[in-house]
């Protein structure tokens, strides 16, 4: 028996589908609370990733305030003298 195109096509359609369906429900998204786990899952993602991008500026503004405190300091006791 040979399969046409279209038959082909729609049997390789049909087990692309079965097959997202059960990956879906493997991993526990398989109902209509899916869309809204995922969205929250992105959402927090982002914040994830606003907060290390805070986070690693913050860091580095204090970094960079503490050395030049030690620098005026330095010049502050310097002039002093």
């Amino acid at each position: 028996m040979i399969m046409t195109d279209a038959e082909l096509e729609l049997m390789l359609e049909r087990a692309a589908k079965k097959g997202a369906a059960e990956a879906l429900h493997d991993i526990g998204l398989q109902d209509e609370n899916a869309i809204h786990d995922i969205h929250e899952l992105r959402t927090l993602l982002d914040s994830w990733r606003s907060t290390k991008r805070t986070v690693g500026s913050t860091i580095t503004k204090f970094i960079t305030v503490g050395i030049l405190g030690v620098l005026a300091g330095a010049a502050w006791f310097k002039i002093g003298e």
